[in-house]
Parts: structure tokens; sequence; C-alpha cells
């Protein structure tokens, strides 16, 4: 195995690399033989109880002979290596590497990249989960099947799925209604990070033949379990029913659906203009302070939701469509452009006494990114629409949403000149210096360069950068666009003003920092910073190129979190604190975990859980830069509103139309780029 598959440890919130594991669990086999058997004295309550451990702290990341998961698979481990020294590896794994020659150098020839964090285990409960899993072994070498000797226990009865659980519902079996069914369950929670394709990015490939080397069993306990590196537990957070996981397990041996073409003739036939232009308000008429309105996100029930951010008022919801991605104001402010993941874009006048939806189109099968026209004259004259699906992206305008062009951005890899068939448009941001819209090719590895100033929007320039794209923004001077290109594990500098590459630069497991922020670093100067989906850990990094050219583009401070799973990233130029948040953690405190970076210490000043339920996630500021709103995504959710002076909490907005906020996006900031 390669040194650089990344894999995280079951139950703790740490990066490890496969090769790592692979090479300290199961040993070298040359030292191999059976050096006593931890199941020969077990009793069956002992058993369960370490099958019940093995279920809620391994088994999202291992196996017991059915293949490597995200973490080895330990099959007959207990032949590979002493009793004795497995215990101890289970107990304090930290203290092993320090201790143990042996374990010390098996991870540096690793690597060393990170190691695993302990279990903290017992010596009893280690003992039982060594146990439980030589009968386990037994039951893949062809003797008794250990899960026969645990089937009447409670603890077995009770247990999380695991790699013997429920039986798989064959391909055969799942069609017509039940595929429909699951076909819209996998669009809805997985094709984000593994694509229609399954061919993966920001999660791993799930084509067929890999689902095949899993096994029905193994997806069914990924999916109920999730991963400390970022897949959320849809079975433990009953998201999916036992019955949908068990056909999402089918599903993913089946052949990927092929996706339908998106026509410029079906776009334009999509096309609602519910107020036109002459009907519209001349002038706000709202007494609100509009330019201070937060749009949030309610993701489950397919609506925006308008908060007024002086008096934390509803000022109105507006059905929008399915799963809403994000929301871009136009250039004046005036509008905001929602885009769903179904790729329906929905327009919303904010002059009115309500908000008002006055246009709606479809313009891609999925989506992800959008965004104004910017530049000086084309203010509120255009909008781009960038599809997962079709690979294309849409042009619009942007006062009625009437379809103006479709461009097709099939490219080949900029490596390999692989023929891509599945190329998605990940984020896009608008220059405020030049008609471009900058928009990142995830799978060929682009940074292109759209000229909305000439006939037919076309391409320009395509950068080659490095594959995978993802989330990024601009730096402080909007010249240079940094971008994430998390499976690759890089941040990636791309020079908008001259059309260049600068450099790339490894961070950390999938750095997801979505647009970044911007601060002064009192030793670095400026710079900016990502959190991490795959590993719990801040890398700050220097970008001013002019004054501090020795640190521009160079990790300067590498800071340690609790918890992986981050996704969101956000300071404002009035604020001493930089907001992160870890909702992508499997541990349920992590999801809810906020933590505040000082900028004038260069370290983490506190972290702490903002809620009892749900998620804490994203964080936007209000216009004055004086508060910060926080999400609870739950289906019972709430806007927690905090003083970003003195960190306290000011408010908590709630109410039954707040239905599983995500993003916020306040109309002076997300106009402005202010981040």
């Amino acid at each position: 195995m390669t040194t650089d598959t990344v894999v995280v440890r079951c139950g703790a919130p740490r990066l490890v690399r496969f090769g790592t594991l692979l090479a300290v669990l199961l040993g070298l086999v040359a030292l191999g033989g059976v050096k006593g058997s931890a199941a020969a004295g077990a009793t069956t309550q002992e058993i369960a109880a370490g099958g019940s451990i093995f279920g809620k702290k391994c088994v999202s990341c291992h196996t017991i002979g059915e293949g490597s998961l995200l973490g080895p698979d330990l099959r007959d481990v207990h032949r590979r290596r002493e009793q004795s020294w497995l215990v101890r590896w289970l107990m304090d794994s930290g203290a092993m590497v320090e201790s143990d020659a042996e374990a010390r150098k098996l991870v540096e020839g690793r690597g060393g990249q990170s190691r695993m964090k302990s279990l903290h285990l017992n010596d009893t409960e280690a003992q039982q989960v060594l146990a439980y899993i030589e009968l386990e072994s037994t039951k893949r070498s062809g003797a008794a099947p250990a899960q026969q000797v645990l089937a009447k226990t409670e603890a077995e009865s009770t247990k999380a799925p695991s790699v013997a659980a429920a039986q798989q519902v064959p391909s055969s079996a799942l069609a017509g209604e039940a595929f429909e069914h699951t076909k819209n369950l996998y669009f809805d929670r997985c094709a984000g990070c593994h694509g229609l394709l399954r061919k993966g990015a920001t999660g791993p490939n799930i084509e067929p033949k890999r689902s095949a080397e899993l096994g029905g069993n193994a997806i069914e306990t990924i999916l109920a379990n999730g991963t400390p590196g970022g897949m959320p537990a849809w079975g433990k957070e009953k998201i999916l029913t036992p019955q949908e996981m068990r056909l999402m397990a089918s599903y993913l041996h089946m052949p990927a659906p092929e996706p339908p073409a998106v026509s410029f003739e079906e776009i334009r036939e999509s096309w609602k203009l519910l107020v036109p232009v002459a009907r519209r308000p001349k002038a706000p008429v709202t007494k609100r302070q509009w330019d201070n309105y937060f749009g949030v996100i309610l993701r489950d029930a397919g609506k925006v939701a308008v908060v007024d951010g002086d008096t934390k008022q509803l000022a109105g919801v507006i059905d929008t469509g399915f799963a809403v991605h994000i929301l871009r104001s136009s250039s004046t402010g005036r509008y905001f452009y929602a885009v769903g993941r179904d790729g329906r874009v929905s327009m919303i006048d904010l002059w009115p006494e309500t908000p008002t939806l006055v246009a709606q189109v479809k313009g891609c099968v999925d989506a992800r990114s959008i965004d104004s026209s910017k530049y000086k004259g084309y203010e509120d004259k255009l909008l781009i629409e960038g599809c997962y699906w079709p690979p294309q992206y849409v042009v619009y305008d942007g006062q009625t949403l009437e379809p103006k062009k479709v461009v097709d951005i099939t490219t080949p890899a900029y490596d390999t000149g692989e023929e891509l068939k599945e190329v998605r448009v990940a984020s896009i941001i608008a220059s405020p210096y030049a008609p471009l819209w900058v928009v990142s090719l995830k799978e060929s590895g682009h940074v292109a360069l759209v000229d909305y100033s000439k006939p037919d929007f076309p391409v320009t320039k395509k950068i080659a950068a490095e594959r995978f794209l993802h989330d990024g923004g601009w730096d402080r001077t909007k010249q240079y666009f940094m971008v994430a290109a998390n499976t690759r594990e890089q941040m990636v500098v791309v020079d908008v003003k001259n059309g260049s590459l600068v450099t790339k630069f490894k961070t950390g497991a999938r750095p997801h920092p979505g647009r970044g922020a911007n601060w002064e670093d009192p030793e670095y100067g400026w710079v900016n910073g990502t959190v991490h989906i795959g590993e719990g850990k801040l890398v700050v990094y220097g970008a001013d190129p002019v004054k501090k050219p020795q640190h521009a583009w160079k990790i300067v401070r590498d800071i340690p979190l609790g918890e992986p799973g981050g996704l969101f990233i956000k300071t404002h130029p009035k604020s001493p604190w930089v907001w992160l948040d870890s909702p992508l953690s499997n541990d349920p405190n992590g999801t809810r975990q906020i933590c505040i970076y000082s900028k004038k210490e260069g370290k983490i000043d506190r972290c702490f859980a903002a809620s009892e339920r749900g998620r804490a996630v994203h964080f936007e500021y209000n216009k004055a830069g004086t508060e910060v709103w926080v999400s609870v995504w739950d289906k019972e959710g709430e806007l927690i509103v905090y003083d970003d002076k003195t960190l306290k909490e000011k408010t908590r907005i709630k109410g039954d139309w707040l239905v599983t906020p995500t993003g916020k996006f306040n109309v002076f900031n997300t106009a402005a780029d202010v981040y």
C-alpha cells in the first residue's frame, strides 16, 4: 500500500496513514506465529463485550475477513503479533510508539506523518476485543462462525450493524420503485462527495468493482457508523433506515445509471419569469436594512429563509426547491441567487416589503456553484451556474434568469491526459478587476477563466493546477485564488491577474476552507487558513507575497484541533478571532464543537459545545462585523448569535420554520466578498 492513502482510526479524530497502521497493527508476517489465545479462556459474555467495543470503536474502519475498509483487515492479527503486544497497543498506542522500538520503527518507516491515537482501553477490554477478533477470524477460516456463539447474547442483539450485520439484498431484487428510491437517496446523500458516476473525489471511488471488494455488509457498516474522516453516520443518526442501507449496499454493486444530458432547449423550457423587471420596485420598499439581511439555507425543507440582521426577525421564507447548496448576492446586493443540488436556480428580490421569488430556471441535473458578474459596467447583468452534471456551465441574464448560453467543459486530466466523462464545476468566484469568472474544474484539475465580456462567454484560459479541486476564495487583494484540491491534500494558488499557477502545497487530510479566511498575523503578515475534513487540524499559511515573500504560500502555523470533520473557517477584518467548525466529526460531541483562534496569540483560545443536539455548522458575520451567527443543523434548528468581541452568546433564533439550517449569507459581506 502507498503511504499517501488516507484513512482515519476508528473511534478517534486523528489521521492515520493506511500503510502505517497496516505495518504496525498487522506487523511483519515473518515475525508471526500464534503467541497466545485471547479467545481460549474467554466466556461468551466476554466475547460479546469485545464485539460491542469493536462495534463502537473499530467497525467504521476495519473488517475481520472481508478485506480492507478504511483501515486494514484484522483477520488473524493474533497470529502475527504477540498477544501482550496487541494488548499494549490497544491500551495506549501513543505510549507504545514512544517506548517500543519496533512500533516506532514501523511508524517511522511509513513516513511518521501521524500516529494512531490511543483507544484508552483497559487490560480487560483489550483482551475482550482480541478474543472477539480471534473468533471472528475462525469464522473466515471455515471454523464454526463466531457470530453463532454470540447470537444469543443481549449485547450482540443490540449492537450497531457490523461486518456480520443484516443480509444483503441481492442486486436482482433492486428494481422498480425500490431502485428509484435508492437512486434518489444516492443523489441526495452521496453524489456530492462520490460523484454521480461514483468515481469519487472528496469521498473515495465506490464503483461496482470497489463495492464488490468491500462487500455488502461492509458497506452497510460504513453507512450505519460513518467514519471519523467525514462520512456521516447515516444509520446512527436515523437519516437512513436499516432497509435503506441494505438497498444502498445493493445499489452500489450495480452499474451507475447514465445521468441525462440537459440541453439549452430544456433549460429554456424550465425558465419561469414570475415578476418581470418592469413590475419590480425602482427603490427599496422595505423599511428594514436589507443589506444586513441573512439568507439562511433550510436544506431539507427546500427553502431559504431571510432574516433581518438588526432585529433578528424573520423577513420571509421562499420555496426554492431541493437542497439549496449556496446563496450568492448580486453585485449590488439587491438579489439573492440560490442554487440547489438539483440544479435549480432561484432569484430572490430583497427590495419588496417581503423578499420575493422573481425567477427560476434549471440548468443542471446536479449543481453546487453560482456567481454574478461584478466587474464595473456588468453589475447585476449576468449570472453563471456551474454543473456537477452534465459537465457544463450555463450563463443567464442577471435580471431575469433567461438562459443565454450553455458551454461544455469536458476536459482531459491535466496531468495524465486521461479522457474524462465526468468533469464537475466546483467553486466559482467573480473578479472585481476584470470581466472574469474563475471556475474550478474538479476532475480535470484546471482553473478555467471565463470571459463574460466576449460573445458566447468562452473559457479563455485553462490553468493546469491539481486534480479534484473543491472550495476556494480570494486572498485579501483579490488577485490570488486559493482553492483546495482536497483528495490530493493540497491548497492551490492561482494568480488570476496574470493567468498563471503560482504554487501548490500540502496541508493535511482533505482540506476544506469554504471560501477561506484572511487576516493579518503579527509575525507572518497577511495569512489565510483552512480546516480539514480528514483530520483535526488548522493550517495557517502566508498570503502576502509583497511584504512577506519569504512566508508567502508556505505553512506558518500548524495547529492541532480536537476533532476532524471541519468544513468552514471564518473571520472579519474587524475581528480578533477566527471561527472553526467540525460538523462532519463522527463523534456526536465533536459535531457540536466550535473552536476559536486568536489572531494576536496565534493559537486556539477556546473550544466549546454550541448545542446539546444537531451539528454546529457555518459562520457568518453581520454587516458591522460585531456578531457571528452559527447554525444548529437539526430538524428543530436554531441560529445562535454571538458577540464577536466577548464571545458571549447574545440570543438564539428559534421557530418551526427553522428546519435543518445550514449555510448563512449576509448580503453585504457576500456581495463584497468579505471573508
